[in-house]
């Protein structure tokens, strides 16, 4: 099991490296990855499986204790982030999947990298963690809502067979998780440990699958678009969250959270929906999104961490300074 968990740790230091890696290995090999598909819905629900198998009632009454900036992040994520990509749409005038794809990944619950930066930030960890549980439990309303609002004009948008699909992909998972958590409890705490690496080689199986399957569409101009409207994207998240969280008054620690909450998209969800609601090349902008923000929020982190050690280190300094 230490072996496992090492391994695990491995993996999630050099993930973003590992995402790019897969990526180019499924355009000389894109046969296993068009074999693998068909599975991605199966595959993220591993993933959210295991994220409902961290949750407790404890978690869900932290947000009853304290719903005004779990509430005010969450509003904060699905009002910016779809906002931004339709914006981003027009003015880069995508159109077709290439937009959707965009509005899609835009429109998705908070991803759970988040999370980590969060903590390696020294951002409100338990804040963060709320707000995207919540925005994933609204994912089934908020998802086929969205996207009639801001890309119906491009695709029709099967509002009704989105809303069951996300109920059967995300809550359905997470549900279960939590159920087995709390049947089983602390007996399952072996589990959580590979849990990591468990969930990073489902969603790098996913990117497999999403780069083989438009193995034929990537080198294309609409393509190579995607890449600035996607670091656009995620960039304008992280300062219009923090904006939005300094103008409502949270302390330091919750605008950290809520930069990353805002900012940081659910993007192997967004690859998955994409496959099978919609054409595959809409699944591009949330695997370029899956890649660009685990490296630009582990930039993020390093900073906002470097700048707190550095004043922890100044604080001696001038306490020293004023009683000399």
């Amino acid at each position: 099991m230490q072996k496992v968990e090492s391994l695990g740790n491995w993996v999630s230091k050099w993930f973003t490296l590992l995402v790019v890696v897969v990526a180019a290995f499924s355009f000389f090999v894109p046969s296993v990855g068009t074999a693998i598909a068909p599975h991605t819905s199966l595959l993220l629900g591993v993933v959210l499986f295991g994220m409902g198998l961290t949750l407790s009632r404890k978690d869900f009454a932290r947000i009853l204790r304290r719903p005004w900036p779990v509430i005010a992040g969450t509003v904060a994520h699905y009002v910016i982030m779809p906002g931004i990509a339709y914006l981003l749409c027009l003015i880069f005038h995508l159109s077709g999947p290439t937009a959707v794809g965009v509005i899609l990944v835009g429109s998705c619950p908070s991803g759970t990298s988040s999370n980590v930066m969060a903590y390696l930030a020294g951002g409100d960890v338990a804040l963060d963690v709320s707000i995207g549980m919540l925005s994933t439990l609204l994912a089934p309303i908020m998802l086929p809502s969205l996207l009639m609002l801001y890309a119906g004009q491009w695709v029709t948008i099967p509002a009704a067979s989105l809303f069951l699909g996300a109920i059967r992909i995300v809550l359905l998972p997470v549900f279960l998780g939590v159920l087995v958590h709390t049947l089983f409890g602390d007996r399952i705490a072996a589990v959580n440990h590979i849990l990591p690496l468990v969930s990073q080689t489902a969603i790098l199986l996913i990117v497999y699958a999403v780069f083989a399957a438009n193995h034929a569409h990537l080198f294309t101009s609409q393509t190579a678009l995607v890449i600035p409207v996607v670091m656009l994207h995620n960039l304008s998240g992280y300062g219009l969250g923090f904006l939005f969280s300094k103008l409502i008054r949270l302390n330091y620690p919750q605008r950290k959270a809520i930069t990353f909450e805002v900012g940081m998209q659910d993007s192997a969800l967004g690859a998955t929906l994409a496959m099978q609601y919609f054409h595959p090349a809409a699944a591009i902008p949330s695997t370029i999104f899956s890649i660009w923000h685990n490296i630009s929020g582990s930039v993020l982190s390093s900073y906002w961490r470097n700048k707190a050690v550095k004043s922890e280190q100044a604080t001696p300094a001038k306490a020293v300074l004023q009683h000399s």
